[in-house]
């Protein structure tokens, strides 16, 4: 029997009630790869980060982490199974330091029982080392988060969730906040990420950013599958026209011209 992905997932469904987000849904993430989940607003993306990140749980299929099947009933077991999600807010104190930020309550301490105390100095190093992996040089790491660019900030973010040993690396909208520049920082990161080892999931609803960085795109609609692609199954412009609806796309291209059109005539 062939070995699976890292992580795979079959015929995920997800019902409240009598409403459907989610319905048999299937992909496949690989190590050292980047999977896109593209659809617009409504399309089942949220839906889908948090059954794998264990906020809910499927109400049919299957996910396999290692080849082994598995649920994941609570963020700390999503966690525990090396599968860390970055959300659009990030989860930082913008007032608190960067390296603080790094480790949120996780720092590295010296002493022994009740006379522990951070290692402030150890703290700082692994900080700037792993921000530095990630092609990040932060000269003080005592500055504020706050004070770095959008940018900068999820390059903390996805360099933490490497630092304490995420397999899989859920991205949530990373460039969706952010200019053309900052975007681009992010879209490398997303790449040095990969190259990393790590299995990313890039969460989007813009497939001009997907394109240039994924291996395989899975494309939602109202909570849908239309397909999972390898890079080499499907052009930009393919996927482009299959996210935006295709014949609904060009229906509306032919309104706006009508209506254009009109405009210039009165």
């Amino acid at each position: 029997m062939a070995q699976r992905a890292l992580l795979e997932l079959e015929n995920i469904s997800k019902f409240y009630g009598n409403i459907i987000a989610l319905e048999g849904v299937s992909t496949k993430v690989n190590a050292g790869e980047v999977t896109c989940v593209l659809g617009d607003n409504g399309a089942g993306k949220s839906t889908f980060i948090k059954i794998l990140a264990g906020v809910h749980q499927q109400s049919e299929g299957s996910i396999f982490l290692n080849d082994e099947e598995v649920m994941f009933n609570s963020p700390r077991d999503a966690l525990d199974g090396g599968i860390a999600t970055v959300y659009q807010d990030l989860a930082m104190v913008p007032l608190m330091s960067v390296w603080r930020n790094f480790f949120l309550g996780a720092e590295p301490t010296k002493g022994f029982g009740p006379f522990k105390w951070i290692d402030q100095p150890k703290a700082m190093k692994i900080a700037k080392d792993e921000m530095a992996k990630m092609g990040i040089d932060i000269r003080d790491t005592e500055q504020p988060v706050g004070t770095l660019s959008g940018g900068e900030r999820q390059s903390v973010a996805i360099a933490r969730a490497g630092y304490f040993g995420a397999k899989v690396l859920i991205l949530d909208e990373p460039t969706s906040a952010l200019g053309v520049k900052q975007s681009g920082v992010v879209l490398k990161r997303i790449v040095e990420a990969r190259n990393q080892g790590l299995a990313v999931i890039f969460i989007t609803h813009n497939p001009s950013h997907a394109y240039p960085v994924g291996d395989r795109f899975l494309i939602l609609n109202r909570g849908k599958s239309l397909g999972s692609f390898d890079k080499d199954d499907i052009s930009q412009q393919e996927l482009t026209g299959l996210m935006a609806g295709g014949a609904e796309l060009q229906e509306l291209q032919q309104e706006l011209e009508e209506a254009i059109s009109g405009v210039k005539k009165n």
